[in-house]
């Protein structure tokens, strides 16, 4: 399986001075993990995750206050459509992150994450001896 199977091509874009509170709703109502951030300044996207948003609240930032710009990835980490599963998997654990943005001829074609991964995963049957949870609960 490849990259190109999992990834998602409806991608979230916002700018670098979005509130992570107008962040965190625009992810909710989309129903996903990460937004990619275009900013007209930098050569390349970034990402504003999820976590990022929830770091700062931790840390008793201020969501309406905080922008995007301030939180988002330093560096975005891209994958090509025709990687493998398995070393976007790879990839994503080496460097702990969760999103990967998909790049193909210059232009983003998506985004994958982990969540996407497991549900290629499992829905074509992942290629371990292992049994799911299902089949143990018919058997017990």
């Amino acid at each position: 399986m490849q990259v190109r199977d999992g990834m998602s091509e409806i991608v979230l874009t916002l700018g670098p001075g979005h509130t992570l509170r107008e962040a965190a709703r625009r992810m909710t109502e989309k129903g996903v993990g990460a937004a990619v951030v275009i900013d007209e300044e930098l050569p390349h996207p970034s990402v504003v995750s999820e976590r990022d948003i929830l770091n700062s609240i931790g840390r008793g930032e201020d969501p309406d206050a905080e922008v995007v710009h301030d939180h988002m990835s330093d560096t975005v980490i891209a994958a090509a459509p025709d990687w493998s599963l398995e070393r976007a998997a790879m990839e994503m654990s080496r460097r702990h992150i969760r999103h990967l943005v998909v790049i193909e001829r210059g232009e983003i074609a998506g985004i994958l994450s982990m969540r996407d991964i497991m549900r290629v995963w499992t829905s074509e049957g992942a290629t371990s001896g292992m049994t799911s949870p299902e089949s143990e609960a018919t058997t017990a």
